[in-house]
């Protein structure tokens, strides 16, 4: 899988393509999709007709807010609206067009890594804006 490339395929599926190229003590975050894959830890689903108790419903909300600053960022990504619309550019034009939107996102976030000058004239436009 290629960042840049189109795909139809959702991602637990996608995951299972590659899952053997990530070392196996690797671990990962996932929501309630992701329910039965051993690599991926995921909420406690609400048992049919039942609650939960309130220990996993607190054992839910950390486990929510280690995850909320990824969800976040996807968040950001989207806006853009290149992952799920049809890309109306040349398809040539995809792959930069992807990750400058991602060094965008990352640049406002602050974890963006420029030359130092360049980060001095970029911080000090941010600081006049805000």
């Amino acid at each position: 899988m290629i960042a840049w490339e189109c795909s139809l395929e959702s991602d637990i599926t996608i995951f299972r393509e590659y899952r053997s190229e990530f070392d196996t003590q690797q671990r990962f975050k996932g929501d309630k999709a992701y329910i039965g894959e051993d690599l991926i830890t995921t909420p406690i689903k609400k048992p049919r007709n039942r609650e939960l108790t309130t220990e996993q419903k607190q054992e839910n909300k950390v486990f929510s807010a280690k995850r909320i600053f990824v969800e976040h960022r996807i968040r950001s990504v989207k806006i853009f609206r290149v992952g799920k619309d049809w890309f109306r550019l040349n398809p040539q034009k995809y792959q930069q067009v992807i990750l400058t939107i991602c060094g965008l996102v990352r640049f406002r976030i602050g974890a963006l890594v420029l030359p130092a000058e360049i980060h001095a004239i970029a911080q000090s436009k941010i600081n006049t804006y805000n």
